[in-house]
């Protein structure tokens, strides 16, 4: 009797690693990353279509597939954008036809609205009511209802549309197109072109910028490396190249880095370098930023984000790298074992079972900013 009771205590004691994730998250706060894809052109290899989940608190070991009407189809599109809202309890994902809606907690497809010339990467408003869509590399943006997806109002900037971000505070949209060396800004409230900052040397692919709205971080044709500009005199200030490293053919984008982002707490910008298959790292704080370590990647990079505390980097290759060391701790891999790469991956943070935080897929500044979910 002794022995079957200090078995059924071992068994117990167990239970909190044995729960399906479902039920293990109604414990407590539990932070999860969700990938979508597939999320390198519409490469089934690179983990599949759908929305992967991985718990960030237990290795970043796969927990599930959220299948979506998107992924059902014999030949899933490629997804464009990623992006979602705790106080709304919903996710957006993009492809170049279409805008879905995902309810987080019943994780079934609300709505899936094709959009006046298609759609690119996106961003929302942190009050989770608003969309900003480029069309697929057309002349405009679509404004979007994100309740019901409907289309409110259209900007043209006649750019190319490409790449979108919201400020922290939700006063301004950045509308970045790949044919404008010109990074244009809207008043989140009006609606209206309020600036433009630049001319860069080229033009502008990802970017990111900082929580106090200063400062822009761009990648341009041509390039590896970044530049910065002012968001406040949109003036370009700086122009940072990779040295050490040889430029070379890419197998996506086309130019040597499509990736940039700053970690949460502004110190560091990380940039992406697809011919050498690497991660650069700059000291922020420094003017100009000065390089600090470069990190060899599984695969060429196109993209780079941050988990929200700042402790992990994603780069689209699927690697999990710590923050402080910068040393890859693991890497994201499906429920088949399949390396899972995607540029489109976003933080949710959960507790009981309820969304309570999101982060971006941008690699935001966030010092001292004081965000909405």
């Amino acid at each position: 009797m002794r022995r079957a009771a200090l078995s059924l205590l071992c068994a117990l004691s167990l239970l909190p690693f044995v729960l399906s994730p479902a039920r293990a998250a109604d414990a407590g706060e539990r932070h999860l990353l969700y990938v979508v894809a597939p999320g390198i052109r519409d490469y089934l290899q690179f983990g599949g279509a759908g929305v992967l989940v991985f718990d960030m608190d237990r290795g970043h070991q796969f927990v599930k597939r959220i299948d979506t009407p998107a992924s059902r189809v014999s030949k899933p599109e490629n997804i464009k954008g990623v992006c979602a809202n705790a106080g709304t309890g919903k996710l957006y994902f993009s492809t170049p036809t279409k805008l879905s809606c995902l309810d987080l907690r019943s994780e079934k497809t609300l709505w899936e609205k094709p959009l006046p010339g298609g759609c690119d990467r996106m961003a929302l408003t942190p009050d989770g009511k608003l969309l900003y869509v480029p069309s697929f590399e057309g002349p405009h943006w679509n404004i979007v209802d994100a309740a019901t997806g409907g289309v409110v109002k259209t900007i043209e900037t006649k750019s190319g549309s490409h790449n979108t971000a919201c400020s922290l505070d939700g006063s301004r949209a950045y509308l970045a197109g790949l044919r404008s060396p010109l990074l244009t800004v809207v008043d989140a409230r009006t609606q209206e072109v309020v600036g433009r900052v630049g001319p860069f040397s080229a033009p502008i692919r990802p970017f990111t910028v900082n929580a106090a709205k200063t400062r822009c971080y761009v990648n341009v044709n041509g390039l590896l490396g970044f530049e910065i500009g002012d968001l406040t005199t949109g003036k370009m200030l700086a122009r940072v190249e990779v040295t050490g490293f040889e430029k070379g053919p890419t197998k996506r984008h086309g130019c040597p880095s499509h990736g940039v982002g700053l970690t949460p707490d502004e110190s560091e910008i990380w940039v992406c370098d697809a011919y050498n298959s690497r991660l650069h790292v700059f000291d922020a704080t420094a003017q100009p930023p000065k390089p600090l370590t470069s990190i060899q990647l599984r695969e060429q990079p196109g993209w780079v984000t941050f988990s929200l505390d700042g402790r992990h980097a994603y780069p689209s290759t699927g690697e999990v790298i710590d923050g402080k060391t910068k040393k890859i701790v693991t890497a994201l891999q499906d429920e088949r074992g399949r390396e899972v790469h995607s540029e489109k991956m976003v933080e949710i943070v959960f507790t009981d079972g309820v969304p309570v935080r999101t982060g971006d897929q941008f690699g935001l500044g966030r010092a001292g900013a004081v965000a909405k979910p």
